[in-house]
């Protein structure tokens, strides 16, 4: 029987993490944690993921506005 000391990173986690670094405001004791949880894939992803919806919501504020 083995059993990983880490738990697999959660997708909730990893958006918690990628708001809050958007944010800029993180405790350093969540963002080890974060770091030591979360695959860097999975931020990557969850950041590219993150900006393209904010740029689409910009330009929807604009083209609204307009």
């Amino acid at each position: 029987m083995s059993t990983s000391p880490n738990p697999s990173p959660s997708f909730w986690r990893t958006i918690k993490a990628v708001a809050w670094s958007l944010l800029g405001v993180r405790k350093g004791s969540e963002w080890q944690q974060d770091a030591a949880q979360v695959r860097p894939l999975q931020i990557v992803a969850v950041g590219l993921m993150a900006i393209f919806a904010f740029v689409l919501l910009l330009i929807w504020v604009v083209n609204w506005v307009v």
